[in-house]
This record gives structure tokens, sequence and C-alpha cells, in this order.
């Protein structure tokens, strides 16, 4: 069984995008099995402590028992300390396993300085995007969200999303009619993420399309083992594995002031490929 660490970047705010607002992706995750049927994964889902002073877990661990790190990063842009940052990196460069996500615009700018995989993640004020497209406004519904915040759709709504390159081991699914993962959660404003150009370990294996200016954008980066640790995704919104975006009605944080949708709810299918997507990021992180 492997350990695997679901953790935010803010303490237990309760009226904001917490832990407990993750227990859908805890729950399913606990529940994976392995090729022997065992339970594959022991799963502890927490908030970081007290901000501003190092985080007694994210700072040592790289001497935790953990496999694996799922880093929902929900902050401002000071979610992480020098030594959080330095403990998740030694983590890697141990052989550790990352699942790295953000939102749009400055939301979780403190994983920049994560060795390797914080390169892979744009925001508005630091580590640009760097292309043309990296100042303009998809998002024309929140104006005061800023770049980057790709529009692929309302909360509890679902995008379709394309395989980018050969076929990725997390993006395929068996049961698609297609042999791939066609549908994750749709959101108002998704941050931006990509491949950096001096590691040629990682790769972009999934993109959306936004739903207002037609833009394709980058939702997932997939890093193997190389000289910069273990395994690694770069994910371009927290908001694909939220309960809210899974199931509106679990509710979410008074300060988000979109109306849901009802299209996950409309079809199972979408659902379904979202977890198949979530199954393959844990068993490949450490395969």
């Amino acid at each position: 069984m492997l350990n695997l660490l679901l953790q935010t970047t803010i303490e237990g705010d309760p009226d904001d995008w917490n832990i407990s607002r993750f227990s859908r992706l805890a729950s399913f995750l606990s529940g994976l099995r392995d090729k022997d049927g065992g339970l594959a994964f022991k799963v502890t889902a927490r908030d970081r402590a007290q901000r501003g002073k190092p985080d007694p877990v994210l700072s040592t661990l790289h001497d935790s028992e953990f496999d694996q790190l799922w880093l929902f990063a929900v902050d401002g842009g000071d979610g992480l300390t020098d030594e959080d940052c330095m403990g998740i990196s030694q983590f890697r460069r141990a052989g550790g396993a990352l699942m790295v996500t953000r939102d749009h615009m400055d939301v979780g700018s403190s994983i920049c300085t994560l060795g390797g995989i914080g390169l892979a993640h744009h925001f508005h004020s630091r580590n640009r995007e760097p292309d043309e497209g990296r100042h303009c406004i998809d998002d024309t519904f929140a104006a005061h969200i800023s770049w980057p915040n790709y529009h692929s759709g309302a909360n509890g709504d679902f995008q379709r999303v394309r395989s980018v390159g050969s076929i990725h081991p997390v993006m395929r699914d068996r049961q698609s009619a297609t042999g791939v993962v066609q549908y994750l959660p749709s959101h108002p404003h998704e941050g931006v993420v990509s491949a950096p150009p001096n590691d040629s370990s990682g790769r972009v294996i999934a993109e959306g399309q936004s739903a207002v200016s037609g833009r394709r954008f980058n939702i997932a980066v997939a890093f193997e083992r190389s000289e910069h640790g273990g395994r690694a995704i770069a994910q371009s919104t927290f908001h694909h594995f939220a309960d809210y975006n899974w199931d509106p009605a679990c509710g979410c944080p008074s300060f988000v002031s979109e109306s849901p949708g009802e299209g996950i709810a409309g079809f199972p299918e979408a659902l379904r490929s979202t977890r198949q997507y979530v199954s393959n990021i844990a068993f490949w992180l450490n395969a």
C-alpha cells in the first residue's frame, strides 16, 4: 500500500478551499484497489499549519513515509514557506511523486519555487506564460480576475479534453469509445501550465479549449523520472478535483459568485471519465 498525502496550502478556513472540499477525491482514492485486490493507497488529507511558518509535514516531507504528494495550491501566493518548498523539492529528488495544481491569476503562485515542476506553472505576477496569449483576459465574466483565466465552462459542468502527442498512460481510458479520457470538470477561470523548455522529462499530455475565445490551453504536463527526481503532474486548476465541481450540491466558499451548471449531474460519463483520470494519475505516479 502506498502512502498518499492530499494537502492544501491554507489553514483550515471553513469558508475557503480547505481540504474538506476535496473529500470525494479522498474517498475515491482510498477505495482504489491494486492488481491483487488489496487497497492501493493509504490517504492522509490535511491543511497546512500556521501560515508564515514552516509546515511540520511539508518542510520535512523528504524524511516522511509518504510516496505521493497531491498539493492543492489554493492560497493567494503565500501558502508555502522556503522551508516547505525545500522539503517538497527534496522529497521529489529522493524519488517521491507529485501532483501539483493551482488556479487562475496568482492563486497558488507560491509553488513557483518548487524544484522542476514549479516552472511548469504560469501566473499573472510570477513565471508568466511564455507566449503572447498571456496578456489576454479569456474569462470576460469575472472582471476582477485577470490572466491567466481560461474559461472552460461553469462549475458543475464538464469540458471535452484532448490528448496531446502520443497517448500518455494518464490519458488512457478503456471504457471510452475513443480509448482516451474525454471529459473533465469545467471551471470559469483555469490557470495554465506548460512544459519547461530546459527539462526534457516533461511534456504536455492534455489540453482544453476555451468556451469563450476558442483558444486551446494546456491542462496537464507530465514529468517522467529523471535527474530531477520522481514522476510528477502539473495541473491547470484544482477545480478538476474539488467536490463542488464533481457535485455542486456539495457547496462552495461564499466568495464564489458564478452560478453552477448541471452538466455533470445530467451526464454520468463525465464523472466516470474524471475518476478514470484520477485513478490513472495515482497509479502512474509510482508505476
